[in-house]
């Protein structure tokens, strides 16, 4: 039989994108398929829009609010698919993503194969999608994938995988604690479960990009970063429990510093933890550097002061483009609207 697919949206709040979400996972050429959606509580009109799709192959569900994690493994509970495409409540699929990446896995015949995709990241606009190529946009085996990930700082979007039932088994459920990157964490998981990644690459996702509201951004939330660092943590221990080089140790040295930054000055405790860690792994940590654009504020406003404003600066930045965007997505749609004389 045809393996039926299961696209299941976690949605909070997100009465703005849904409709479009649905509609780009309704349009899947995909056949079986099913789609479920699980409301987390949403205090706007997130279900009521949601509803409007019901039908056989479209399931509405709500739940009180106990956050994204929590509601994916809601959803997935509530699956029957062979395999399973996440997708979260902002982002859109290509009509043919999940075609695309299934001709392959039918091909392969391998439950255990991790099926990636490329993906694009606009704001107002999917047609203005940058599809931007990275290392992770390759065939690869899970040490590979993530001594990347880590090394070079990259990650790949929650939208991108579609992934087997018995994959999904095999890595358990999503972690309900993990208040931040907990798609990093969890496909971590599935990453050790699997046989390595396909990458798939005329299968295509869009991304919206949100900026600084997104919930992965922790800088500014002590929660956000006690569960960010227990994500490196679990990072660094996933990769060397699939290998221990020294190249893994160096991408982790990397993967240390990089992010040390989100955390020092504000969190001490945890940079002497991270500190440490380092150590073990045979390096040493050093003192962030501010980038060249705010170092030079550091003598007149001190190294914290220089900090705020490179976290701040940049949200004022994409305040302006996000505008900008939604203006010329705006004028875009009453122009279609005049020509379909609408």
């Amino acid at each position: 039989m045809t393996p039926l697919v299961s696209i299941l949206i976690p949605a909070y709040n997100s009465e703005k994108w849904i409709a479009d979400t649905i509609r780009s996972a309704v349009a899947q050429t995909w056949q079986p398929k099913e789609i479920i959606v699980v409301d987390d509580g949403s205090t706007d009109k997130t279900l009521e829009v949601a509803r409007q799709f019901e039908s056989e192959s479209v399931r509405v569900v709500r739940q009180e609010n106990q956050g994204a994690a929590a509601a994916r493994n809601k959803a997935f509970s509530l699956s029957k698919g062979d395999y399973i495409q996440w997708l979260d409540a902002d982002d859109l699929l290509a009509p043919d993503k999940i075609a695309r990446q299934m001709q392959v896995a039918e091909r392969l015949k391998n439950p255990r194969t991790l099926l990636s995709s490329s993906f694009g990241q606009f704001i107002y606009r999917p047609s203005h999608a940058r599809f931007i190529p990275t290392a992770l946009w390759n065939d690869l085996t899970p040490a590979e994938f993530l001594r990347r990930k880590l090394g070079q700082k990259l990650f790949m979007q929650t939208s991108v995988w579609l992934v087997s039932r018995e994959l999904s088994e095999a890595a358990g459920p999503w972690d309900t604690n993990m208040i931040s990157d907990d798609d990093g964490e969890y496909f971590c998981r599935v990453l050790l479960a699997s046989n390595g990644v396909r990458f798939v690459p005329e299968s295509k996702m869009y991304y919206r990009s949100v900026g600084t509201t997104s919930l992965s951004f922790a800088v500014g939330s002590d929660r956000k970063l006690d569960a960010l660092w227990g994500s490196m943590r679990l990072h660094i221990g996933y990769l060397r429990s699939l290998e221990d080089s020294d190249a893994v140790r160096a991408a982790c040295l990397t993967y240390l510093q990089n992010y040390a930054i989100d955390f020092y000055p504000r969190r001490l405790d945890i940079f002497e933890q991270m500190g440490r860690l380092a150590k073990e792994l045979g390096g040493n940590l050093e003192l962030p550097q501010l980038s060249w654009k705010y170092a030079w504020m550091r003598p007149i406003l001190g190294w914290g002061g220089a900090r705020r404003a490179q976290l701040f600066l940049p949200t004022i930045r994409w305040s302006l483009v996000r505008r900008w965007d939604k203006m010329i997505f705006g004028v875009e749609k009453r122009r279609l609207a005049g020509n379909l004389g609408v």
